[in-house]
């Protein structure tokens, strides 16, 4: 039975991983993907919280984290919506998702 100490470490090394994909990779969905897994590592932090910490005797378990993880799984979903809008529109005029050829200061 895995304990709160496995889920957590998993949280941890998930971030980890999301982190290190965000800082070294070059392409930006590369990098919109790393943040991905970054997020989703926080929402397994969430839940397993949650679930230890917030279970009630008198009303049972309280789904907080539950919820939280739900929100973050939306503004996720909108914020890949408008980065990969973004991304589109910058390959249309440069022709590149190389992110350390990206100048947006001089189109």
């Amino acid at each position: 039975m895995p304990t709160l100490n496995s889920f957590l470490v998993l949280g941890a090394l998930l971030f980890c991983i999301g982190l290190f994909g965000a800082l070294s990779k070059r392409n930006a969905v590369a990098i919109l993907m790393s943040i991905e897994i970054m997020l989703n590592a926080v929402n397994i932090t969430l839940v397993t919280y949650a679930s230890a910490f917030l279970n009630d005797p008198t009303f049972g378990p309280r789904l907080t984290g539950q919820i939280f993880a739900i929100f973050i799984i939306t503004v996720a979903a909108a914020e890949a919506a408008v980065a990969l809008a973004m991304i589109i529109a910058i390959y249309r005029r440069r022709n590149t998702i190389d992110v350390g050829e990206i100048n947006l200061m001089r189109w």
